[in-house]
């Protein structure tokens, strides 16, 4: 059964740094591929970075490159995701999500179909 936790969101001001953990059991961590996503009140969903677990290769959305970094920890079925100068814009509810490596492509996320999904957690990034 495969079960998600995402945490660490929060309150920050603009300038400031978060790091969200996706905690994740009930598969085969090295065969998937880990992606957060976020949803701001009246905005489509958009895909931030995604990791394929097994190699490592990532990729970022523009608006995020440079400023965020997704990593996976392997002994802890981990993902998390550092994200540095936040914007008030990067603003949203943040989710986490996994896609067999077999069924996914590194790349542009909003096409993606990812298997399952964990629960949001909030950042707020103040002005």
């Amino acid at each position: 059964d495969v079960q998600l936790q995402a945490s660490g969101g929060g309150l920050v001001q603009a300038g400031g740094s978060l790091r969200l953990s996706c905690a994740t059991s009930g598969f085969d961590f090295d065969a998937y591929a880990v992606g957060w996503f976020r949803q701001a009140p009246g905005k489509e969903r958009e895909g931030v970075a995604c990791i394929n677990i097994r190699d490592g290769d990532t990729y970022y959305a523009r608006s995020v490159e440079g400023r965020f970094a997704i990593s996976g920890d392997n002994a802890k079925n981990t993902v998390h995701l550092q994200m540095n100068d936040l914007k008030p814009e990067d603003s949203a509810i943040y989710y986490c999500a996994v896609d067999n490596v077999e069924d996914w492509t590194l790349g542009p996320m909003g096409n993606q179909m990812y298997e399952a999904w964990g629960q949001g957690t909030q950042v707020t990034v103040s002005s």
